[in-house]
């Protein structure tokens, strides 16, 4: 079994020696009943992982020392950012721990106009923060250790306005275009998916005269977790490592 894998937002180098913070520690000591001299992998996403000894645990508290590195990566080919509208509670968490599992680079929440969620203000801030530790856990568990950021949610035409680079390719029912039928992309795409309901007709018009691509992921209409990471599993069949 591979050693259990643990984000740490904090500088990690060879011959460290610290104590895991709260959440990693509880997770490990009761959730995991690790014990002492049994290893973990740490990183905390500026690149490799870290190979570490657990040398002592005390009720919640286990102290570690880094022994290894390895610099190697577990990231797509493909540059994906994933432009989601948001839902609501556990659809937008779910949308976002299988993007990153289906190797999606980036995530610009997208407070669309049919969005059920609404955010202001301090919970804003606090949804952002719930949305990075959920890319954090993700990562934990498929491998990865570049941690993909989670923007700060914009309306979509603040965010068009800003856009610069890339495909912009959005999911629509009444697209006459597949993903087959497009080739594949020389630079980062970016993939635009719609909330509970849709984009409304004004939200459409605007990826319109952005030149976003509409398209179609076969004849039956897909509820909001499915679709993007039903159209980032056939981004990575078409054009990446699967």
């Amino acid at each position: 079994m591979p050693a259990p894998r643990f984000y740490l937002d904090q500088p990690l180098a060879l011959g460290a020696r610290f104590s895991l913070p709260p959440g990693p520690a509880r997770h490990a000591a009761r959730a995991l009943r690790l014990a002492v001299d049994d290893t973990v992998t740490l990183f905390n996403g500026h690149g490799g992982e870290y190979s570490a000894r657990i040398d002592r645990i005390h009720k919640d508290e286990v102290a570690v020392s880094i022994t290894g590195f390895a610099g190697f990566e577990r990231e797509s080919r493909l540059r994906v950012m994933l432009a989601q509208g948001i839902s609501s509670g556990e659809r937008m968490d779910y949308t976002l721990q299988k993007a990153v599992e289906l190797g999606v680079a980036a995530i610009q929440p997208i407070a669309a106009k049919r969005s059920v969620v609404k955010l202001a203000g301090e919970r804003v801030d606090r949804r952002v923060a719930h949305w990075q530790g959920v890319v954090a856990s993700a990562c934990e568990q498929c491998g990865r250790n570049q941690v993909p950021v989670v923007a700060v949610p914009q309306t979509l035409a603040n965010w068009l306005g800003q856009h610069d680079g890339g495909r912009l390719l959005f999911l629509s029912p009444v697209a006459e275009l597949r993903l087959a039928d497009l080739p594949a992309p020389h630079a980062a795409d970016c993939l635009v998916a719609g909330p509970e309901g849709g984009f409304e007709a004004d939200e459409i018009a605007a990826l319109h005269a952005a030149g976003a691509i509409p398209v179609r992921l076969g004849p039956r209409v897909l509820r909001t977790e499915t679709a993007a990471l039903a159209a980032l599993a056939a981004m990575q069949t078409l054009w990446g490592d699967f």
